[in-house]
């Protein structure tokens, strides 16, 4: 197999040139957050890292540990393997991934610019009340700031990073400041290329963003906004992929730390966390990892992992 190394080259986000100009602004020399942020701007540069896949295995990893993700990866992999025969940058159309809670959406997101070797930045839409936590509110209100797609890009490291749109069906507020509104333009190329925060009020090169979007249900998502993305139902695991996602969750936690415990659990301990939605695997394993240490064993037990945590919650078997 291919070694997955993601290859990085420059791309322009916004002009220096026109920075500077902004700064000159009278207005801008008198509102010092809007000074301190184009100083900021002028300081990182225009510039960011944009990836571009080498193999088209690079996501061969995720497909092994996301079993019902398959639909979505089989079309990824498409993309993947276009990008990696022009030696460019992998773009997808923006997905939306639609299931009931607990199933794995947001994880599966952050693997995903894991195995692209790109940045990650989560958004909960169910959080959001006006249009301006995404494009920024104009410099002339009191205690305005730069929206999350500017402050991504301007603060970050790359120009295509992964951007979670957590819940997209629980966007709510006043209808004047549409929390959504902003998506009709970000989650097209032709218009996210000159995307304007309120805030910065320069362009913005936000076309290389690779949106993710998850929601219970879609029925609330105005048409529009669904046509722009491809639009996928996920549904539970069944036995053998829940013990999967299981194994790959148990991994990726101890490759985050240095602790002796043994690459793969017994059976038994498979068996248990199979029986848990994969959003409450990590907690409890963290857990189990905790009292097995206590305990002065290097290894899980199946009694370690104890599903009564779960907030007064009753694990379903099989989700």
């Amino acid at each position: 197999m291919d070694p997955a190394i993601p290859l990085a080259a420059l791309q322009p986000i916004y002009s220096v040139a026109e920075v500077d100009r902004a700064l000159e602004d009278r207005a801008a020399q008198k509102n010092e957050g809007l000074k301190g942020w184009y100083d900021r701007m002028r300081e990182l540069g225009g510039s960011r890292f944009i990836i571009k896949p080498s193999t088209h295995t690079a996501l061969d990893e995720l497909y092994e540990a996301s079993p019902n993700f398959h639909e979505v990866l089989d079309d990824l992999r498409k993309f993947l393997a276009l990008a990696v025969a022009g030696n460019e940058p992998v773009q997808f159309t923006p997905v939306l991934l639609v299931g009931e809670p607990g199933l794995g959406k947001t994880w599966f997101a952050k693997k995903l610019a894991c195995a692209l070797g790109t940045g990650f930045e989560f958004v909960s839409m169910s959080s959001l009340t006006a249009g301006w936590v995404l494009t920024g509110a104009s410099a002339q209100w009191h205690n305005a700031r730069p929206g999350k797609v500017a402050q991504t890009l301007i603060e970050g490291e790359y120009a295509n990073p992964v951007v979670v749109l957590d819940e997209v069906d629980k966007a709510g507020g006043d209808h004047r400041y549409d929390p959504m509104g902003a998506l009709y333009t970000l989650l097209e190329r032709d218009t996210a290329a000159t995307f304007k925060d309120e805030f910065i009020d320069l362009d913005i090169d936000a076309s290389h963003i690779l949106w993710i979007a998850t929601a219970n249900d879609d029925a609330p998502i105005p048409e529009p906004i669904l046509n722009r993305m491809n639009v996928y139902a996920i549904e539970r695991p069944d036995a053998e992929g829940s013990r999967r996602i299981a194994l790959a969750v148990y991994r990726d936690i101890l490759d985050a730390h240095h602790w002796q415990f043994p690459p793969q659990p017994s059976e038994g301990v498979l068996e248990r966390l199979a029986a848990i939605p994969p959003r409450d695997m990590k907690k409890l394993l963290l857990d189990a990892f905790g009292t097995a240490r206590l305990a002065g064993r290097d290894e899980l037990v199946p009694e370690d992992i104890d599903a009564r945590k779960l907030c007064g919650r009753k694990a379903r078997v099989g989700f």
